[in-house]
């Protein structure tokens, strides 16, 4: 049995596309919509996904697909992680806990004694998932055989996964690629053109790759689809959540408050990290500035541009 635990946009595309397989719960604390998520227009989910609002029924399932929000999942784990303990759990969060600096898995393992901790990630959109459209991702485990085992598990005709051991790569692509994707929305909102976009992604990449490998992940696991796969579409699509809020602010334009922005809450978690180890993570740095008003759209492009020339 398979169990989705989040019942937003990419929670209920994931029940939808394994839902082809076989039954599936999803779990939302609001789930009154169904069967037709409004954040998925024209999208009906199967019949096979059995929608609940009570955790324990949905925590009988032995996989469990986490897709909560990165800045929520902390606490959510620390009111149920004992329910979910000795079960495969499946992270999908992309972002960094701004209260402890570290990644979801690192989250789930300390609250889940026993949990298989595995990883969902890579280039993909809920919409284009929940419509059957093809998509391939990266499942990441430090455990090969759970790895396997999880890859036979979650893959679909159209949902092509790839297995991956570096958990840290495949986590860290994912929610760094976030930040680049604000600082390419805000280039292309404050009209400075598609080449300085690919710089920003360029650049942006390099940074991605500096801070992965400093905290032990392989370089070849961000040139996969967990890092410069997602940061290339999420650094060139509207749909993209982060891409668009860094398109308002260039545009000095309104943004839904309530849309969930992960890079902006990673951003001020990178910028942490840079002080604490003494990296070189300027894009990020200036990210974290500009979501929080510190500082305008041609002064953070100023400073970029302005420093030290030196080599690639």
């Amino acid at each position: 049995m398979i169990s989705v635990l989040g019942a937003g946009a990419f929670g209920t595309a994931l029940a939808a596309a394994l839902g082809a397989r076989g039954p599936v719960t999803l779990w939302g604390r609001d789930i009154a919509w169904w069967p037709a998520n409004p954040r998925l227009p024209g999208v009906t989910v199967p019949g096979s996904v059995t929608p609940t609002d009570d955790l324990g029924r949905a925590a009988q399932a032995d996989t469990i697909l986490l897709a909560l929000p990165a800045q929520a999942l902390g606490g959510f784990l620390a009111q149920h992680g004992a329910a979910l303990a000795g079960k495969r759990l499946v992270n999908t969060a992309k972002g960094i806990d701004m209260q402890r600096l570290t990644g979801p898995s690192a989250l789930i393992a300390d609250a889940c004694p026993g949990a298989t901790v595995a990883l969902l990630t890579g280039p993909s959109f809920a919409a284009d998932i929940a419509r059957g459209l093809p998509t391939a991702l990266t499942l990441a485990c430090t455990d090969p055989d759970a790895g396997a085992a999880l890859q036979a598990r979650l893959s679909t005709p159209v949902l092509r996964l790839y297995r991956t051991t570096d958990v840290t790569g495949a986590e860290l692509g994912g929610a760094l690629k976030n930040v680049a994707a604000i600082a390419a929305g805000a280039v292309i909102g404050a009209g400075l053109g598609d080449s300085a976009r690919a710089a920003i992604i360029t650049r942006g990449f390099a940074e991605m790759t500096r801070l992965a490998t400093h905290l032990g992940a392989r370089p070849e696991t961000l040139t996969g689809l967990s890092g410069l796969g997602d940061l290339t579409l999420t650094c060139t699509s509207a749909q993209s959540r982060n891409f668009r809020f860094g398109q308002a602010l260039g545009a000095g334009a309104e943004f839904d408050s309530a849309t969930t922005v992960e890079g902006a809450a990673t951003a001020q978690a990178l910028a942490r990290m840079a002080l604490r180890d003494g990296l070189d993570l300027p894009i990020a740095t200036m990210v974290a500035r500009l979501a929080q008003g510190g500082v305008s759209v041609e002064k953070a492009m100023d400073h970029l541009l302005s420093r030290p020339l030196k080599e690639e």
